[in-house]
């Protein structure tokens, strides 16, 4: 592991409470370079704001040479495959985590443990701005553990995390250099990264660059693109073009520091689900970070995070520009660490979020919008002889405003305000019942104000090929859950599993409420030849889908683990893992959309001296427990494998490294994308795909 990346554990930025142990993390330890000998502990600050590498909560890491054989051209699909977590999968350019099944607002992305502000959550044809070139590592904590991040981290956090303020001083200069090349969407990437210091300054530079055509896929599918064949094996429109980088620097003292970075992304990309329609994205972030220890008495230190980020997203029919979408926002966040009061130890914390979003265009289905949360929250652990218990809690206060549309034509939006005082709380234990054996219970307590979209949408939305309709008189979605861990480690041999339940009153989401609307905005017009085109106006028909607070009900559970079978002069080892989700409407009984099927997968990992090799599995099950309206998903299995080669060179080090995803061109449909439920057969999966490169570090 590079040592930026363990810098991070020093100073222990992000609050969590639940789950199970570092050491029964699920993904790849990665592998020394050349500029990485230092000895630090690994440990996953997203799981623990004290430090310690005993977590409570299920969390898994991503970085290093790990991170690097996995990633993919988006967040989503990068993490897609660990256990409990999927991606919605709009394409290859827009894929969102879901965690435990549940995705958007309930899945809270962070940039370096702060707010990412952007608009990916509002529509699943909106990219995350963070692509993988960038991410020095990625931890994902599963479950309401992540509920001191408010009501919108109730499924599970992904804290993408670089060094882009150094937390600690770095003697000389080094960094690393990326170049891809894959075969299936033509990418063409590339990422670099220089860092240093002299005295008590270190700085940070990074840039990157990436650019795909369409993906191939096993079945031939129509294009109405210009230029395109009529029907070719490739996604039409799923072509993307990407850069972004970033600068930062921070000053030491004898007893903290201060540091700033200024990072850009930029990209566009097809959206697949209109043949002509491209999407141009911008982001800007302004982030600030300070710490200060050693204040003697009850107080141990303060540590504080601001951020401003300006986001646009503009939505190009052809040349044309269509709807643009605006959204800019800071996020302040304050921990005070106090000193410990016997085996108590704790910190508790302040943060404000305010944002100001825009839609401005014919396919404007949200209107202008604020919402403002002020947060206080304490996560305690108390160290017992054989283990120890936590506690932790957060009260907000949320205010969210329409503005409707300054377009004096655009009548269709109301506008509104509504206030909410969300309350969450938790509470775990883990429990060594023997060196080798450690069992962890958690309970938890979540609250969530509905988004302003929830509340207050009112139009046509191409990505989810219906209207939207808000209900400004929704209340708080309220959830009680239960998480039961056990995880046991006898050298390289280890194992974990996680059952876990979680039962919603008020649940929202969007549902069928059986009316209909013309483009112009027209109520239930008639179609009466069933060609999905009003009758005497010509226009398409979009069905109403109206948000609605139900009581919900999501079971689970995920195992991981992994046997050496060989250790002597070379490794191998047989690495497990599976999930299974239900999520059901209580109210109805039938299940919630976009819910992954029983899946399981195994690895066999060969290593020998500088060399290594993987050949594995994921089987996805059918699934057939599909919402009302909704395609179902035939099984499939895809097999993956990769090799790499470590090279010296001098004082530096050249990993080459070589994937092939897909190795059989299965056909395959996620059941967790909207698109296999709107547009069947709009998007299958990825076909067969090798990826080559290289990564030097310095």
């Amino acid at each position: 592991m590079n040592i930026v990346f363990r810098r991070r554990a020093a100073s222990a930025a992000v609050l969590s409470l639940l789950g199970s142990l570092a050491w029964a993390q699920t993904t790849t330890p990665a592998v020394p370079s050349a500029a990485a000998t230092a000895t630090l502990k690994e440990v996953t600050v997203t799981g623990n704001p004290l430090g310690s590498d005993e977590l409570i909560s299920p969390a898994s890491t991503l970085s290093g040479d790990a991170l690097l054989l996995r990633s993919g051209t988006t967040l989503g699909e990068t993490l897609s495959g660990m256990p409990g977590v999927a991606s919605t999968y709009f394409g290859p350019n827009a894929s969102r985590p879901i965690i435990r099944g549940q995705d958007g607002d309930r899945i809270r992305v962070l940039n370096n443990s702060g707010a990412s502000v952007d608009a990916s959550s509002l529509s699943f044809d909106h990219a995350v701005p963070l692509d993988p070139l960038a991410i020095e590592r990625i931890e994902v904590l599963r479950g309401p553990g992540a509920l001191l991040y408010g009501g919108s981290a109730v499924g599970g956090v992904v804290n993408v995390i670089d060094n882009r303020i150094p937390r600690e001083p770095i003697e000389g200069v080094h960094g690393r250099a990326d170049l891809g090349f894959a075969t299936g969407n033509r990418e063409r990437g590339g990422a670099a990264l220089v860092e240093g210091g002299f005295g008590r300054m270190a700085w940070h530079v990074d840039v990157m660059d990436r650019r795909t055509s369409d993906v191939s896929v096993p079945v031939l599918l129509p294009c109405t693109k210009p230029g395109s064949p009529a029907e070719d094996k490739r996604i039409c429109n799923s072509a993307s073009d990407m850069q972004g980088g970033a600068v930062g620097s921070t000053l030491f003292f004898d007893r903290g520091y201060l540091g700033a970075s200024l990072g850009t992304y930029r990209s566009n990309y097809g959206t697949v689900a209109e043949d002509e329609v491209t999407i141009g994205m911008r982001q800007d972030r302004f982030a600030l970070e300070g710490e200060w220890r050693g204040f003697g008495g009850w107080l141990q230190s303060i540590k504080g995070q601001f951020s401003h980020t300006d986001y646009t997203h503009t939505e190009f029919e052809g040349a044309v520009t269509g709807t643009v979408f605006d959204n800019r926002g800071n996020d302040l966040r304050i921990e005070a660490r106090h000193a410990r009061w016997g085996s108590l130890d704790g910190v508790i914390g302040l943060q404000i979020e305010a944002s100001r979003f825009s839609a401005d265009g014919e396919e404007a289905f949200a209107p202008f919008s604020s919402t403002k949360t002020r947060a206080l929250f304490l996560h305690e652990e108390l160290g017992m002889p054989w283990g120890k218990f936590s506690f932790g809690a957060r009260t907000e206060r949320v205010q969210v405003e329409s503005f409707g549309n300054p377009d004096p034509a655009v009548t269709r939006f109301t506008p509104g305000s509504r206030s909410f005082n969300p309350f969450s709380y938790a509470g775990g234990v883990l429990f060594n019942v023997a060196p080798q054996w450690q069992l962890t219970a958690n309970v938890a307590h979540t609250e969530r104000a509905p988004k302003d979209y929830e509340l207050y949408a009112n139009g046509p939305h191409i990505a989810t090929a219906a209207w939207e309709t808000g209900d400004a008189t929704l209340g708080k979605e309220k959830s009680n859950s239960l998480d039961f861990g056990a995880s046991w480690k006898n050298g390289a041999n280890r194992f974990a599993v996680n059952a876990y339940a979680s039962r919603f009153a008020n649940y929202i989401g969007l549902g069928n409420s059986g009316n209909a609307y013309g483009a112009d905005g027209e109520f239930n017009p008639v179609d009466a030849d069933g060609d999905g085109i009003a009758d005497g106006s010509g226009e398409e028909i979009f069905a109403e889908q109206a948000y609605r607070g139900v009581r919900a009900r999501f079971t689970g559970l995920e195992a991981s683990g992994n046997i050496r079978l060989l250790d002597a002069g070379s490794k191998v080892d047989l690495e497990l893992r599976g999930d299974i989700v239900r999520a059901v409407n209580s109210d109805t009984g039938a299940p919630l959309p976009r819910i992954a099927p029983v899946r399981v997968g195994a690895t066999v990992a060969w290593s020998e001296g500088p060399w290594t090799a993987r050949l594995g599995f994921d089987r996805s099950a059918a699934q057939n427990r599909v919402a009302p309206g909704d395609q179902p998903t035939e099984a499939f299995t895809l097999w993956n494998a990769a090799a790499s080669y470590r090279q010296k060179a001098g004082a530096s080090s050249i990993l080459w490294y070589a994937r092939l995803d897909n190795i059989t061109n299965q056909l395959a449909y996620s059941a967790t994308s909207i698109l296999t439920t709107t547009a069947f057969p709009k998007a299958p999966l990825p076909g067969r795909t090798l990826k080559v490169g290289m990564r030097v570090d310095f």
